[in-house]
This record gives structure tokens, sequence and C-alpha cells, in this order.
């Protein structure tokens, strides 16, 4: 689907999460209200624990709201069939994981499952998605366990884009790599949010990367969303004492808690 209008692609309105009851709850997103706009890159920052993760997680209905509503180009997400809504809403996970056999069965991999038609190795919808992301075809014939972590990352982006989302999340996806390869992944989907008219939102601790290729931050810490804007004004200028200490000190490990 792609976008014609200013309308944001996702919006929350006083989403929390708790995790666990009484005295062992925990509260992983505070009263979260966020407009995510349509047909930008979206990169949630902040420090381990912030509750970057948990909000991507919760945006494609793998985990569920405590409490809050969010919506889908207006409509409640929570209202959504999962299947119907996972393929309007993608995410790659931050270590790609391939299934058995080629790279070939990989990308035929959803519409197998759907059984709608697959689209072959000469197909015109292959063939693209292939060269979006940067893959020669000479790897389709290749078993996909096989492949560097790069690739993979590239085969799993792939995979995800092949079935036509209208909005893609990324957990931390360079995370696993090197700089030049993350760099190089990141143009790409730089590249992929352009052509397409896609809405990318991907969590991250790179903020070098997130200061190059995103054209709206939001910075979360605790469970709430601390500060949000162009990315060159927030870096530059910080205006709270939260992203000023970060910016400082920033956590790079790329390693989240689980609770991130």
């Amino acid at each position: 689907m792609s976008t014609t209008d200013n309308a944001p692609a996702l919006v929350l309105q006083d989403v929390c999460k708790v995790k666990g009851t009484g005295h062992q709850a925990v509260t992983l997103l505070d009263a979260i209200s966020l407009s995510l706009p349509a047909g930008q890159l979206t990169a949630l920052v902040g420090p381990s624990g912030g509750g970057k993760s948990t909000l991507l997680r919760l945006l494609n209905r793998l985990d569920e709201a405590t409490s809050g509503r969010i919506l889908y180009r207006g409509a409640a997400l929570s209202a959504m069939e999962p299947v119907a809504l996972r393929r309007a809403i993608g995410m790659v996970m931050q270590k790609p994981v391939m299934f058995a056999g080629s790279v070939l069965d990989n990308l035929q991999h959803a519409f197998v499952l759907r059984k709608a038609p697959v689209p072959g190795a000469d197909s015109a919808l292959l063939q693209q998605t292939l060269e979006q992301c940067e893959l020669e075809a000479a790897l389709l014939g290749r078993n996909a366990q096989s492949l560097s972590v790069g690739q993979q990352q590239r085969v799993s982006l792939a995979r995800t884009l092949i079935t036509g989302p209208d909005i893609l999340l990324l957990d931390e996806p360079t995370s696993a790599l090197d700089r030049p390869t993350g760099d190089l992944l990141a143009a790409t989907l730089l590249n992929i949010c352009r052509e397409r008219g896609l809405t990318l939102i991907m969590a991250t601790h790179d903020l070098r990367l997130a200061g190059q290729i995103a054209d709206h931050l939001v910075y979360l810490e605790a469970g709430q969303v601390v500060e949000q804007g162009p990315p060159a004004a927030l870096l530059k200028n910080p205006r709270t004492r939260q992203l000023r200490k970060f910016l400082a000190e920033p956590d790079f490990s790329g390693k989240g808690t689980g609770n991130d």
C-alpha cells in the first residue's frame, strides 16, 4: 500500500505494557502517545531496557498492550485478524532465522504457507525484491543456512518485503554486523523506504546510523517517550537531561535485555 496523504501510519494512544502482577509487576511502557509518520523511516533509540523492542512487538501484536489503543490507518489494531495484520505490518527480527532449504525456498515460504501462487525464480516480483535487497540471483540455489550473517539478514529482509507489507518493523537490524556491512544494509533500507513509499520503524542502539538514515527519531527511556523529532535537531540540540546524558555515554552494545 503506498501513501498519498499525510495521515500517520500508526498512532499510539496512552499505551501501557506491564509485565507480571502484584509486587512482581514491571512497567515496560508507560502511557506512550505517539504518531508514526507514513512513508518515512522512524528510528527508535534509547538505552537497553528503554522499551524499543517491546514497542515494536506491540505494533504487530507479537505481544499485547496492557492498556491504551494502537491505530493502524485509523483502525484499531486489536480488531484486526492477526494473520492479516502481519501481512500489512511485517517484522524483521534482530537475529535472522533461515528456514531449511535454499534461499529461493525461503523467499517462497510465506506463499506456500498461504497456499497462494508462488513466485518463481524468474518472476518480476522476486527479481525486483532481490535487486532492492541487493542480493545476487546466483544465491537463490544456495543453502540459506550456509550464508554469512549479513547475507542472511538481507534474505530475511527480502522474505518479508516480497509479501508486500505496508509497514516494516526492524529490531536492531545491524547489531550483528560489522560497521561496513551494517552501513550497506542501512543504505538498502533507506532506498527501499524511498522506492516503495514504505513505512519503516527501526529500533536501534546505533545513534550514528539513526542520524544518517532516519527521517524521524524517537528517544525512549524507562518506557517513556522523552523526545522526538528530526534527528539532526535532536542529536545536535537535545532538550532533556536524559537525552544529553545518553548522547554523552550512549549504549552501543546492541544487546537488548529482553525488555528492550
